[in-house]
């Protein structure tokens, strides 16, 4: 039998805060017991990895390979050539919640790209469980499947449906699939947001003509007894706090965010109201098929969310750029 010739390929890495660059790594020829090879389509940059890269996020060791939002295809095996797209998170499987079929909030998670090297990359080896068909999608398509997921375990936690008032505020990529999906179950959507051009954008590229900025006047008129559910995407404790008035009796809170900081409510209002807050992280693989078959079904208009394609080659140049300007930008998509 002929050996392996170890090869090496350039990896998307934050080598400390501020530094982006390609650094070789060993590109994997075999696959880890239950795991499979991939090789890399299309790999969306989220807001994590901005975060990563100024420094912010508390759970993380430099230098991290990045890239959590990922499409590929299989290597060899069953299915060989499929693309699929990758749930980036790693799930001990035995904990109370993995046993209770909660993996997205499993107490020992690990997520490519965050606790663990990601997939910006040519190459990895990820847990065959953890990798979904995406016939009929596109790899850029598929690489836009995590992030939405996001929003769609949100919507779904809810319990959102149609005649439900639903505000959303925080109008980048996570809110977006958030009100994409409220709007899917049938609900009237609201966004607000303190950018206007997001604003214009979420109205122009995907039609939400209900929109708002803090400080409107928003509880008059139809809107004075309030939204039955309001989702926060915008990770700001104030912005939190100033949601919960603008839920309707009767209504619930859903924290698509997640902040450092305490939140504070005035109980009496929340015991009036007979409200709800409700948490919801990352995704299952529900969330997954939920979210490519509204792909395929062209409910989701993918074409609006890709702001920008960038091969891998290309990005350390425009890392800190990206950065800087990502208030303008929906999904910017790179290509190993």
């Amino acid at each position: 039998m002929k050996d392996l010739v170890q090869e090496t390929m350039a990896c998307g890495t934050c080598v400390e805060p501020g530094t982006f660059a390609l650094q070789e790594r060993a590109k994997p020829l075999t696959a880890p017991e239950g795991h499979r090879l991939v090789d890399i389509a299309a790999i969306g940059i989220c807001g994590t990895d901005y975060h990563i890269f100024e420094g912010k996020h508390p759970f993380l060791e430099y230098p991290r390979v990045i890239g959590h939002e990922l499409s590929g295809h299989l290597v060899d095996g069953p299915a060989a050539g499929a693309l699929v797209v990758v749930n980036p998170y790693l799930s001990c499987g035995t904990c109370r919640a993995c046993r209770r079929g909660k993996p997205n909030c499993c107490s020992d998670i690990a997520v490519l790209g965050v606790h663990t090297d990601g997939g910006m990359c040519a190459r990895i080896a990820v847990p065959e469980g953890n990798l979904y068909p995406a016939e009929g999608l596109t790899p850029v398509q598929a690489a836009m499947v995590e992030f939405l997921a996001i929003g769609a375990h949100a919507v779904a936690r809810s319990g959102c449906g149609a005649g439900d008032r639903v505000l959303v505020t925080g109008a980048g990529p996570i809110g977006l699939g958030t009100a994409l999906f409220a709007r899917i179950a049938g609900a009237e959507v609201h966004l607000m947001d303190l950018s206007e051009k997001r604003l214009a954008a979420a109205k122009e590229l995907f039609g939400f003509t209900e929109t708002h900025v803090p400080g409107d006047d928003i509880l008059s008129g139809d809107l004075s007894d309030g939204f039955d559910l309001v989702f926060d995407a915008t990770g700001n404790a104030k912005a939190i706090e100033a949601g919960f008035p603008l839920v309707a009796h009767g209504g619930s809170t859903v924290l698509v965010s997640v902040v450092k900081e305490s939140i504070t409510f005035a109980d009496s209002e929340f015991h009036k109201r007979e409200s709800r807050i409700i948490g919801s992280r990352n995704a299952l693989k529900a969330d997954f098929d939920r979210v490519i078959a509204a792909i395929r079904s062209g409910e989701v208009p993918t074409e609006a969310i890709a702001s920008a394609i960038l091969p891998l080659a290309e990005l350390p140049a425009q890392f800190a750029s990206l950065a800087h300007e990502r208030d303008h930008l929906i999904k910017v998509i790179v290509t190993p």
